[in-house]
């Protein structure tokens, strides 16, 4: 007789997504998922202590595959920060639209903003230290302090935009979500024109944009 095979992070992550859409709302308990799912209490423990903490890892698995994804790219370590920002958030975005219905429900099911909060603190983490990352290449090949951009300013800015995209994603209906693009695109090359130095007219370009999507 075969071995069943295990039941790995990503199955739970797949099959709680899948019961979570097909029903409408979250299950009662572990135990009864767990039963539903065919899959063994100590299974799910394995990997999660709990429905939150569960919820907290499908964003952790977002960041992972898109890091995943872009480390892949072909020249992706020869370029700009900009350009491995944008890839980042690119890639991140067009996950979320392979999940969005799972994620317009969890997000839009959780009316109190502390919740929403709560889930995503794990992907608040981990894209806080990606964006580190980023600004710790680039220090490194200046040699004048002055001209070091500060890693925690730029860190927090970049979930602080990641949170702006977030929402705007959310209510984008456009075709193949080709304004969430746009708004991709100009945000990023605003935060970084803005700790260039050189703000003032990518501020305009993008204030436009946002002046334009604001009165359509």
């Amino acid at each position: 007789m075969a071995k069943a095979n295990p039941i790995s992070e990503k199955d739970i992550i797949s099959r709680y997504m899948e019961y979570v859409l097909e029903n409408e709302d979250v299950p009662k308990s572990i135990y009864k998922f767990c039963k539903t799912q065919k899959i063994k209490e100590e299974e799910f423990y394995k990997y999660f202590g709990s429905f939150e903490s569960l919820r907290d890892g499908i964003w952790n698995r977002f960041h992972i595959e898109t890091t995943d994804l872009i480390e892949k790219t072909k020249d992706y370590e020869n370029y700009s920060n900009r350009e491995k920002l944008l890839t980042y958030f690119f890639t991140f975005f067009e996950l979320l639209t392979l999940n969005r219905s799972y994620v317009l429900y969890t997000l839009s099911a959780q009316k109190n903003m502390l919740r929403n909060a709560q889930q995503l603190k794990g992907l608040r983490k981990h894209m806080r230290d990606f964006a580190k990352g980023l600004i710790q290449e680039g220090n490194e090949q200046k040699q004048i302090k002055i001209l070091k951009q500060p890693e925690g300013l730029f860190s927090e800015a970049t979930w602080l935009q990641f949170l702006f995209l977030l929402k705007f994603w959310m209510e984008d209906n456009s075709a193949g979500f080709e304004k969430t693009d746009a708004a991709i695109e100009k945000s990023v090359n605003t935060a970084f024109d803005v700790f260039d130095n050189t703000p003032l007219d990518s501020i305009i370009d993008l204030g436009k944009f946002l002046w334009k999507e604001q009165m359509a």
